[in-house]
């Protein structure tokens, strides 16, 4: 639980102060709890034993909290916690061919490859491994880097054995799907492929190959493989199926839910109890009268085969594990390479912070601009080759009474890399991917990190609705 709170502000960083704050104060008791007090959550709550039995333990938990606390906090006591439970806890020594809600190491090896390996490769440019370690004994990592050196190691073989070019491959199907299981196989297709998509990423920030035993493959490799399994799923497959409910002309019409098999309260309005949902609806052969519009099912077995039944669970019933890796990766490939590259700043990762900092430049207020304030400051600075970098954060807030819509934003003077807006044709910028307007009195956050005072930001254009 704890891992997701610290998600949660990493991935909305614009929240009330209150709620910020709680997530600070509770992420770190809950992990003090839960590494004092350790054991499996399903011995105190037994009857999850039937549904959701925790077969790994509590091992990769620990750590894969530890991983994301320290990348939300960046507080060296989580670093120390990975370097000192890496090998006692599993982390280091077990070579992965599954990530999924139970097991969940090959998650943790990408995390910390990417936290603590990655982002100093990217600054520091060290082009081989001997002079990497020696810079992590002497620096923040200390006695530990030989410990971040075996995560990273494991992480690179969990990518290798999905592509198929390790000594321990994943399983495939003659049609190309990863496979591990008959019951709901997709969860690990989409998670697999998620950490095929970061990793990708990471290596291409670092510029580095991906070292497997059959030789050096290049980034985009792990991408392709990705977009691979994600049109297998969305029906590029022998059985030319989509395994997600509502997309295409062939998905699945008896998905295993309860309440995807019942008519709605406006075709029937009478009481449906639990038991009477079972026998008089779920077991009906009609197709489902609500469409679960966009889940994604357990899908095919080891040979491509899909019985599309709503008694058969082990490949019609849906889950959120199984959507929740693949928007990650849907929202990647919807970037395309005009959004990678503004992802992937090379040369500016957080590093040691310095005390000087410049002070932003006031926004000028204009009767133009005054239904939109922009602010402006510096959240830290670091010293990278010599040079000073600095992160700024704005935010842009909409003080009219209506809602912005078709905003145009002007940013001069910027040296660096931006994130949280979206490069359009004129030069000017826009609205990101996924928001379309502004409602009064809601504000929205944008990023960017350069050597130089803070970036010049003005509003070009935006209409009011």
């Amino acid at each position: 639980m704890f891992h997701h709170i610290t998600q949660d502000h990493i991935s909305f960083p614009v929240l009330p102060l209150q709620h910020v704050t709680t997530n600070y104060i509770f992420s770190p008791q809950l992990f003090d709890f839960a590494d004092k007090y350790r054991g499996k959550y399903d011995s105190s709550i037994t009857v999850a034993q039937k549904y959701y039995r925790s077969v790994s333990g509590y091992a990769d938990e620990l750590l894969w909290a530890a991983a994301w606390m320290y990348k939300a906090t960046n507080n060296k006591y989580y670093l120390d916690y990975l370097g000192e439970n890496g090998d006692a806890l599993g982390g280091t020594g077990w070579a992965m061919t599954e990530f999924g809600w139970d097991v969940k190491y090959a998650g943790v090896q990408t995390l910390v490859a990417k936290v603590v390996i990655i982002q100093l490769f990217m600054m520091f440019g060290f082009c081989n491994v001997v002079g990497f370690v020696q810079f992590l004994m002497g620096g923040k990592a200390g006695s530990h880097a030989p410990v971040f050196g075996k995560y990273q190691e494991k992480a690179e073989s969990f990518m290798c054995s999905c592509l198929g070019k390790s000594s321990q491959n994943v399983q495939k199907t003659p049609g190309g799907l990863i496979y591990k299981q008959r019951w709901n196989n997709l969860q690990f297709v989409t998670s697999a492929s998620f950490l095929l998509t970061v990793y990708s990423d990471y290596l291409t920030s670092a510029r580095k190959d991906l070292h497997c035993s059959t030789g050096s493959v290049a980034p985009s490799e792990l991408l392709a493989f990705a977009k691979s399994q994600v049109d297998y799923i969305l029906g590029d497959n022998p059985r030319a199926t989509s395994y997600m409910v509502g997309y295409g002309n062939n998905y699945p019409q008896q998905v295993h839910h309860r309440g995807s098999s019942i008519v709605s309260v406006k075709v029937d309005p009478s009481f449906v109890s639990c038991r009477g949902g079972y026998a008089t609806w779920f077991s009906r052969r009609a197709s489902d009268p609500n469409l679960l519009t966009g889940a994604i099912v357990g899908g095919p077995d080891a040979y491509d085969n899909f019985a599309d039944h709503r008694d058969n669970y082990e490949q019609t019933e849906p889950a959120t594990y199984n959507n929740a890796p693949l928007l990650g990766i849907l929202a990647r490939l919807h970037g395309g390479h005009g959004f990678y590259n503004q992802l992937l700043p090379v040369e500016v990762p957080v590093a040691k912070p310095i005390a000087a900092q410049p002070k932003p430049n006031p926004v000028k207020e204009t009767s133009f601009a005054a239904p939109i304030a922009i602010e402006q400051k510096t959240t830290t600075s670091w010293v990278a080759n010599g040079k000073t970098y600095y992160r700024y954060s704005a935010i842009v807030t909409n003080k009219s009474a209506k809602t912005i819509k078709n905003l145009n934003l002007s940013v001069s003077k910027l040296y660096g890399p931006l994130w949280g807006l979206t490069k359009i044709p004129s030069g000017s910028y826009g609205f990101p991917t996924w928001v379309s307007s502004l409602p009064s009195g809601k504000s929205m956050e944008f990023v960017y990190i350069h050597p130089a005072s803070p970036a010049q930001v003005s509003i070009s254009s935006y209409t009011l609705a």
